[in-house]
């Protein structure tokens, strides 16, 4: 019964974080509430006693990633975030709902095509053992997920660069 309050008091603040993360005006919050969502994520880790993944999670999205959203924020001159005002557009809302619910009608078929969830409501009873989901992580045979984290660390690397790039002072 506490597991199931604790799991509803994290699925309100990342939906409620989430939410406020879109829509507000104001980048710096926008960010603040995106850490908010990435320590609920970790606290649902937690919660299921994958504490790694948790640790992971804190320490590579909500201090690594967020910190690299607020740097690239603090580079970007105040004058060209000034002018930016974006009018929200009846066909933009369209567009997004629809391409919103493609991704869902395929989600959903991925997941009963492959079982995920049963027609009775029901998940299925097997548990993945921790030692399996660490091999799946650090491993690099088929199926395995080191080569894809190499990628993103090149491409966090290329993002760095990237802002320090658009933040240096042209010489006039």
């Amino acid at each position: 019964m506490a597991n199931l309050v604790v799991f509803c008091i994290l699925a309100v603040v990342i939906l409620g974080s989430a939410l406020l993360c879109v829509m507000t005006k104001r980048i710096m919050r926008a960010a603040t509430f995106m850490l908010f969502v990435l320590f609920g994520v970790a606290g649902l880790y937690f919660l299921l006693d994958y504490t790694y993944l948790g640790a992971a999670q804190i320490a590579v999205y909500a201090g690594g990633v967020t910190m690299i959203y607020v740097f690239a924020i603090q580079l970007v001159s105040k004058r060209t975030l000034q002018g930016l005002v974006e009018r929200v557009k009846c066909s933009r809302m369209l567009w997004g709902g629809l391409v919103s619910l493609v991704s869902l009608a395929t989600v959903v078929m991925v997941f009963l095509k492959n079982n995920f969830i049963l027609w009775g409501g029901m998940m299925p009873d097997t548990e993945v053992p921790m030692k399996e989901i660490g091999h799946a992580l650090v491993g690099s045979d088929k199926y395995q997920y080191v080569l894809p984290f190499e990628f993103i660390s090149v491409f966090l690397l290329a993002c760095i660069i990237g802002g320090l790039v658009v933040s240096r002072k042209k010489e006039d």
